[in-house]
């Protein structure tokens, strides 16, 4: 790839020479961190399960190739190529949605899979960044002031997906989609009073899910008084971190993953703090934050409103999920089954997690001509 001439004027060819290989480096790291950590926890995982030894680290790199394939064919598409593969994806995934509430699979008590050919498929992971381009594009076409009610459209959507999520219930998906909406509005030209009258609208909404939803009460309790319930798998995953210091006990050497049921999923980065350390888990931490914040700063530049917001929100979307999966497993926020982007074992969380990263990197592409218009 590196031989390519810029005059090459080829699909390929004005990707390489657009993209920004800086962020498709940091990605790469990120791919290879989750697939050692893959290695590390996967085995004593499945063995607990009585099922083979590279069950999910096989699964794991299975998922990878198709998961790397979209990220890259998507990062080729223009602006409107993104948008147009929202808009369409997004149906289908409030389709599947809805579909969930009546032939879903439920586990732990939530009806958030659909299963198709012995595969699972959690439709709301897809529908999350799909989402933000699509409430990007409405809140674009509103600030052209040419009387379209892109405004309300967003707050529809923004309602049929917080409708669909609680009826699952996620509710911490929920928060994460309400968040990202209110940041997007607020850079949309939103007065700061609707900002205020959204975000008390947020607190109202938390206290109500904490009412009508007993596992949230159960997690927000233990939060704040760890003796109040099981808090077995956070103070499990601190012991994790406090056992591997500064350099971990070494590749392998860790016990967290043996006894933790989500070391490979929700609890990876306990599994990284043990074995290989602080440095190695603030490697990890650098890596997501120069992901968002060279993304942020690629927008700072851009002229297109509806590109700007897109991109912005699939950042902090991005950033904002990493946060959560790393604060609950530092205790510094309420359990929530979130994973960590391209480390943790999931099919549709890694292959939604792809798709948002290839819009993305097609989004912060060099543009001129033309495509700087759409």
């Amino acid at each position: 790839m590196s031989t390519l001439s810029r005059l090459d004027t080829s699909l390929v060819g004005r990707w390489w020479w657009t993209v920004d290989r800086w962020t498709l480096v940091a990605v790469a790291l990120l791919i290879a961190v989750g697939a050692v950590l893959g290695l590390a926890a996967g085995p004593a995982v499945a063995e607990k399960l009585g099922l083979d030894q590279y069950h999910f680290s096989r699964r794991q790199m299975a998922i990878l190739i198709p998961a790397v394939a979209v990220m890259l064919g998507v990062s080729l598409m223009s602006p409107l190529g993104v948008r147009r593969l929202a808009v369409i994806g997004l149906g289908i995934a409030f389709l599947m949605m809805l579909a969930t509430l009546f032939v879903g699979g439920e586990v732990k008590g939530a009806q958030r899979w659909l299963y198709v050919g012995g595969m699972s498929i959690q439709p709301s992971e897809f529908a999350k960044p799909l989402f933000a381009v699509v409430v990007a594009w409405m809140l674009a076409e509103r600030a052209k002031g040419e009387g379209f009610p892109g405004g309300w459209v967003a707050l529809g959507l923004l309602a049929v997906m917080i409708g669909l999520l609680a009826l699952q219930p996620d509710v911490g998906m929920a928060v994460v989609v309400m968040a990202v909406w209110i940041g997007q509005v607020f850079v949309a030209g939103m007065s700061m009073v609707w900002v205020g009258v959204l975000a008390a609208l947020v607190v109202v909404g938390g206290i109500v899910a904490y009412a009508l939803f007993p596992h949230v009460a159960s997690r927000v309790d233990r939060f704040v008084d760890p003796a109040s319930g099981d808090s077995y798998q956070i103070n499990t995953a601190l012991e994790a971190f406090r056992t591997g210091g500064l350099a971990g006990r070494g590749p392998g050497e860790g016990s967290v993953k043996s006894v933790l049921p989500d070391a490979h999923t929700d609890f990876i980065f306990a599994v990284a703090g043990e074995e290989f350390g602080l440095f190695a888990c603030l490697l990890i931490v650098a890596l997501f934050a120069f992901i968002v914040l060279r993304g942020l700063g690629r927008m700072v530049q851009e002229n297109n409103l509806f590109v700007m917001l897109a991109a912005g929100g699939l950042l902090v979307q991005f950033g904002i999920q990493a946060v959560i999966n790393m604060g609950v497993n530092l205790r510094l926020m309420p359990t929530k089954g979130m994973t960590l982007p391209f480390v943790s074992y999931g099919g549709s969380s890694l292959l939604a997690v792809a798709l948002g990263m290839g819009m993305i990197l097609a989004l912060t592409r060099r543009r001129v001509g033309r495509e700087d218009t759409l």
